[in-house]
């Protein structure tokens, strides 16, 4: 299976130096090609390809600027394949339109050729040897991107790594996400959500406002926006850390795992609770439980979204509005009193166990791993129907309270 690995590099002042001009020439040909994008477009012309304006960028820009050839050829070409890339998905509605790069903001090129790798030290043309913060996978990558966060320099490549072999010690389990719990199993597990923007945000005001108080273009300017974005890095590594350690767990235990639809989007939508549903991160839980599912030989159904597994009595199957200000479920109907987390992840196990469209029991023959979207309508009317891939061995639900 093919796997990323990005690790932080241990860089010396000629290193570093080296990095910030390959940066920057990716960055020039970029806004280069990005201009003469636009002027096509502005004379309803064809749009040029990346080979295109590498052939202008060769003849027309780097007789003008020399530097060009103190850095690797491979920064600007890969620049102006990101480009054309960029204009496909704005052609195909996937992304915006292509904006102007600036210095210091996510600064990275790209490096291929003769590379190797010794234990926490890797060989990349131009640079030689660098030193990595950990140890790196045995494997010969065929290129690698050098990228900048928060003053640090980051490696990042693809590499074939073999299929895990896991136990499974769990069958089907339903997982509830939710703000105040990151997510509450069917069986009773709790895990717990770190919020880590709500524990930093004062420190974070504390720096923006020391950042608003610098003179632009000033050195100390320059190092509030690195303090600032050292401690926006961290809130973001503490909450990918927390996440990784889930998704990781429930994929390995799990034959099946069972996963609400959500809208992430459209959640965000409410401002008062934007910046909390942020903080959870049920977008990048999602995406990391789907891939890690084919890593491990688990499979992940996507319940439809409009299923009310928070509103329905996990005893009687009783429905009733649940404001989230309600933090316990309350059946009148059979008086059962219920964690309202934990009623939802039972009400999506048993919705994997009694639609016949989710695959039931039989879900766990395939030994492939995968994502299977299904609906509800076999147990709660028409609704829409979600997308299919292969089934595989685990699934494992969820949904938001």
């Amino acid at each position: 299976m093919l796997l990323g690995f990005r690790t932080r590099l241990e860089l010396n002042n000629r290193q570093k130096t080296l990095a910030a001009q390959h940066a920057g020439v990716a960055r020039h040909a970029y806004n280069w090609g990005l201009a003469i994008c636009r002027q096509a477009l502005e004379n309803r012309q064809k749009l040029p390809t990346a080979i295109d304006l590498h052939k202008r960028l060769v003849a027309e820009v780097k007789k003008e600027n020399p530097w060009y050839y103190q850095v690797s050829k491979c920064a600007p070409q890969q620049a102006l394949r990101n480009l054309e890339q960029a204009f496909k998905r704005w052609r195909g509605g996937l992304g915006k339109f292509p904006r102007f790069k600036r210095k210091g903001v996510r600064d990275s090129f790209y490096l291929e050729g003769n590379i190797r790798i010794s234990g926490d030290r890797i060989k990349v043309p131009v640079f030689g040897w660098l030193r990595c913060a950990e140890l790196l996978p045995a494997t010969t990558p065929k290129n690698v991107v050098i990228s900048l966060r928060a003053g640090r320099w980051y490696i990042s490549f693809k590499y074939e790594a073999p299929t895990p072999q896991v136990e499974k010690t769990g069958e089907v389990v339903g997982v509830d996400l939710g703000i105040h719990h990151l997510a509450t199993c069917s069986d009773g597990e709790v895990f717990e959500n770190p919020k880590p923007y709500r524990k930093a945000r004062k420190r974070l005001a504390r720096l923006q406002r020391r950042l608003s108080r610098k003179q632009k273009g000033s050195a100390n300017r320059k190092k509030a926006v690195v303090q600032l974005g050292k401690a926006h890095k961290r809130v973001a590594d503490i909450r990918q850390d927390n996440l990784h350690k889930l998704t990781t767990y429930l994929a390995k235990k799990y034959r099946v795992v069972v996963i609400e639809g959500l809208q992430v989007k459209n959640l965000l939508k409410n401002r008062k609770l934007a910046g909390a549903l942020s903080d959870c991160g049920f977008y990048e839980f999602r995406r990391q439980l789907e891939y890690k599912a084919r890593l491990y030989g688990c499979q992940v159904v996507v319940a439809d979204r409009f299923y009310p597994s928070s509103q329905l009595c996990s005893g009687c199957g009783h429905r009733q509005k649940m404001p989230l200000q309600e933090r316990v479920f309350c059946c009148p109907c059979c008086g059962l009193e219920l964690d309202r987390d934990l009623n939802a992840a039972l009400n999506l196990l048993r919705w994997y166990r009694t639609t016949p469209s989710s695959g039931g029991s039989d879900a766990c023959g395939d030994s492939s791993g995968g994502v299977v979207g299904v609906n509800s309508a076999a147990s709660h009317g028409s609704l829409k129907q979600e997308e299919s891939s292969d089934a595989g061995q685990s699934s494992v639900l969820f949904s938001v309270a």
